[in-house]
């Protein structure tokens, strides 16, 4: 698979399988999302796996939005995707490097999220990224340690399903020139 294949193939997942995903899979998926660029090479994204009874009660977290519980309880695994606060957009004595201050931890979280789903799809497993959610009762329920943040919460299968690509805005809309 290409890499333009990957990209322009991949959909956001909200039915899944049953079929469970090997930990040795994820591991290679993780390791794959890894290469993702991050501010000063800081690699301050880190993934939960979610299995079993704790998914159960993550999947209770979603009262904002409903419809996120009931995709999470059909998904065998949801990666919780987590940042080590205080590092990216910093200098080693503390000021930011940037206007934008710590602004920086959450592309690098988002760069890492669509690095994490494009080597999923490689391996067939389907995914969709989810940011409604009662985000301090998970990162409670998830024991998260006062240095990280939860970003985003992504359930994983085999796909149920196989969505047709969303209209997308042409070049044209897209890009300028100056």
């Amino acid at each position: 698979m290409t890499a333009k294949e990957c990209i322009t193939g991949r959909r956001s997942i909200r039915s899944f399988t049953e079929q469970p995903i090997s930990h040795e899979v994820l591991a290679d998926i993780v390791a794959t999302a890894s290469y993702a660029p991050s501010w000063k090479n800081t690699q301050i994204v880190r993934y939960i796996a979610v299995e079993g009874e704790t998914k159960s009660k993550l999947a209770k977290c979603t009262s904002a939005y409903a419809r996120n519980g009931e995709i999470m309880d059909n998904a065998p695994m949801v990666i919780a995707v987590a940042i080590i606060k205080g590092r990216c957009g910093y200098e080693r004595d503390g000021s930011f490097t940037t206007d934008r201050g710590d602004g920086w931890q959450m592309f690098d979280a988002g760069v890492a999220s669509e690095a994490f789903c494009l080597a999923a799809h490689e391996q067939g497993i389907g995914s969709v990224i989810m940011g409604i959610f009662d985000r301090k009762e998970a990162a409670e329920l998830l024991e998260l340690p006062d240095d990280m943040d939860l970003v985003t919460l992504i359930p994983i299968g085999y796909p149920a399903e196989t969505p047709n690509a969303p209209k997308r805005k042409t070049v044209e809309d897209l890009l300028s020139y100056k």
